[in-house]
């Protein structure tokens, strides 16, 4: 019954590690600092942080469902 617990909440930490995407994604600026591709007459700089906000709304939102014990 322990080893059971100990499994779930192993098992809910690694859901965690999920947060680490955006923060990898956004603080490595040489990656998107173009203008190209534009979408819609938007340079890429701009709508590729805008898009991480998105993604990470959906990634707070997996974790969270993830995590959150069942009643």
């Amino acid at each position: 019954m322990a080893e059971q617990s100990s499994d779930k909440r192993g098992a809910s930490w690694l859901w965690y590690l999920l947060f680490i995407l955006p923060f990898v994604a956004t603080l490595w600026v040489p990656f998107y600092s173009s203008i190209e591709p534009q979408l819609g007459g938007v340079p890429f700089f701009y709508w590729y942080q805008f898009l991480w906000i998105f993604i990470s709304a959906a990634l707070t939102l997996i974790v969270y469902f993830a995590t959150t014990p069942k009643k």
